[in-house]
Formats: C-alpha cells, sequence, structure tokens
C-alpha cells in the first residue's frame, strides 16, 4: 500500500489554458486529494466511485506516491 498525493491549482487559469484539467465535480481553485491503495489505477477507482473526483482527468496529472516504509512529511503547502 502506498499513498497516492494529486494536487491541481487553478488560480492562474486563463482562456490560454483552456485544456487545463477539471479533477473535481465542483469548481475549485485549489483541490487535494490524497488516497491510500495498492495502486494509482485504485487509487482512481477509489474516486471515481465517491462520484466526486474525475479519474480520466486525475490520469492527466501525475499524482505524488507516498511510501509508508520510511517516516516523513506526507503533505505542507501554503496558501
Amino acid at each position: 500500500m502506498q499513498i497516492y498525493l494529486w494536487r491541481h491549482n487553478t488560480q492562474f487559469s486563463s482562456w490560454s489554458m483552456i485544456d487545463e484539467p477539471q479533477i473535481h465535480s465542483q469548481r475549485y481553485t485549489h483541490a487535494e486529494v490524497a488516497v491510500l491503495a495498492a495502486s494509482a489505477d485504485e487509487a482512481r477507482q477509489l474516486l471515481a466511485a465517491s462520484g466526486q473526483w474525475n479519474p480520466d482527468e486525475l490520469e492527466r496529472i501525475e499524482p505524488e506516491v507516498i511510501g509508508l516504509k520510511e517516516p516523513r512529511i506526507i503533505s505542507s503547502h501554503v496558501l
């Protein structure tokens, strides 16, 4: 098992970025989701089952993969 972490920020999106992924069903400025799963495919399936996350769009973004064997900071961000 690993943690799969997706982050997407639309704060600087404009018409020039018309093909920007939309990973969540609601409008957002910053979206982040972390899933504990055996693979990225399994993580996307779990997110699809929630009905709020778009797995096709998540495929366009490479998740950060966090192994569980060593201690480390999992997530840190400042808004």
